[in-house]
């Protein structure tokens, strides 16, 4: 394989193992605002304890996600060097307000919840947590409004050779940024909501830390199916855009080869002859009465470009259909558990918890399939209609030093996994801490199996 290849294998690595933390972290930060808003109002040691059990799972997760995040910050200018070039001046401002404005508050109020609990009142206590909250959905905000530029730029011109930023507002606030915030932050909303169901179905498998695993079953449950039943509509608003946007991206999302309306809206299938045909299963005309409400809506097809300058229609369709597949069994899986709850059944229904223990890596395969197929999809661009991928390596940088930077990545990245796998799973395993029992109503934990917390 050439550098370009490797290079672009080595990006998708780092950025996707990267992204196992991010949407962690965001969603357990909200936790972490509910358990101690918790402890802030009822001053119950019970709920203190939840809330350190839960800052401990995001500080875990956030620092892992920090340091492999610094790594993306290198390829930029090691093997991706004329496309820092080019994007160098519209990237300064939104990647210098992310580590001024997000990562500082985030990490300087994160200090404050490790190391400050007995030194400041408990409403400051409380109001850090809001802050770390903040800084971690500032952070996304900061990354996704670079990331929407290189999708919809605007703001710009171009001299020399490179992107120059006229309008700083144009270019935040570009066409996709919304969409793609509003999508990202509750794919990550999800992704925590998981989680935190799982570790709750897991005590209550083992018949450990009831009043604990109750309470945030209950609170997540109902979290997880609002966010995850709003998750299509937010979907469809983005889909509008790379519509309107990126129409040959949407063309390679539904393997739509010719302009021209009755267009299918493919529910699985396999694509063929390069996007010329689907053997699938399909709803004739869908993708036509989706994006205008019309069965007749002209939707662009693959054709209306040059065949160089079509993303791999496979991978970006699969990867699409999947996201949309896996979003709809988060509703599933969500409304089955909640109804569950509210008949006092869940906690007999073994195979449920089950289900709710295994599927908390599924949130982040959504999501990084969801990423895939919007990166992959504007493909051949690294930014739209102005630089080329392949434009955007660094000339100097050879095969063979990107295939060892990238087995050393692999190899750092498998013992930082297992390190935080082992960490993570610890606390889990220990639970909150033993005060919890102590300060629980003496019903908790010898209330009757279907019981649920009142």
């Amino acid at each position: 394989m050439d550098a370009l290849t490797l290079s672009r294998i080595q990006f998708a690595f780092t950025v996707g193992f990267h992204f196992i933390f991010v949407p962690l972290s965001i969603g357990l930060a909200l936790m972490v605002v509910l358990a101690e808003r918790r402890y802030y109002k009822s001053g119950i040691p019970a709920h203190r304890a939840a809330s350190d059990f839960w800052i401990k799972l995001f500080t875990t997760t956030f620092a892992v996600g920090v340091a492999t995040g610094i790594t993306m910050e290198f390829a930029f200018g090691a093997n991706w060097a004329e496309y820092s070039r080019f994007v160098g001046n519209i990237f300064g401002a939104p990647l210098a307000a992310e580590g001024l404005f997000a990562f500082f508050l985030e990490s300087t109020f994160l200090g404050i919840l490790l190391f400050g609990r007995k030194r400041v009142s408990r409403g400051f206590y409380y109001a850090s947590c809001w802050l770390v909250m903040a800084g971690a959905w500032l952070s996304a905000l900061w990354i996704l409004i670079a990331n929407s530029w290189q999708q919809t730029p605007r703001g710009y011109k171009v001299e020399d050779g490179k992107a120059v930023l006229t309008d700083f507002w144009a270019a935040a606030f570009n066409p996709s940024t919304a969409p793609r915030y509003a999508h990202t932050m509750a794919g990550a909303l999800i992704a925590g909501c998981f989680v935190v169901a799982s570790i709750a179905a897991w005590y209550l498998l083992k018949r450990r830390h009831l009043h604990f695993a109750r309470q945030a079953m209950k609170s997540t449950l109902i979290a997880g199916l609002v966010v995850s039943a709003a998750m299509p509509f937010i979907g469809h608003w983005h889909a509008l855009e790379v519509a309107e946007e990126q129409p040959v991206k949407m063309a390679a999302f539904e393997s739509v080869y010719e302009t021209g309306p009755n267009a299918t809206l493919w529910l699985a299938g396999w694509v063929r002859d390069g996007g010329k045909s689907v053997t699938g299963v399909g709803i004739p005309s869908g993708l036509s009465l989706m994006l205008g409400l019309d069965p007749d809506h002209v939707v662009t097809g693959l054709a209306s470009v040059p065949a160089t300058d079509r993303p791999p229609v496979q991978l970006t369709f699969q990867s699409y259909h999947i996201m949309i597949a896996l979003s709809f069994l988060f509703i599933a899986i969500m409304l089955v558990a909640l109804v569950l709850l509210l008949l006092k059944r869940l906690e007999n229904a073994r195979w449920m918890l089950w289900v709710l223990v295994v599927s908390f890596p599924l949130p982040l395969l959504a999501m990084n399939m969801g990423w895939m197929a919007a990166e992959v999809g504007r493909q051949p661009w690294v930014v739209q209609g102005l630089l080329r991928t392949e434009d955007g390596v660094s000339p100097v940088v050879s095969a063979g030093e990107v295939w060892t930077t990238l087995v050393l990545f692999a190899a750092v990245y498998a013992v930082l996994f297992v390190a935080w796998l082992r960490v993570f799973l610890g606390i889990i395993r220990k639970g909150p801490d033993e005060l919890t029992a102590a300060s629980e109503p003496a019903a908790a934990e010898t209330a009757p199996v279907g019981g649920t917390e009142r």
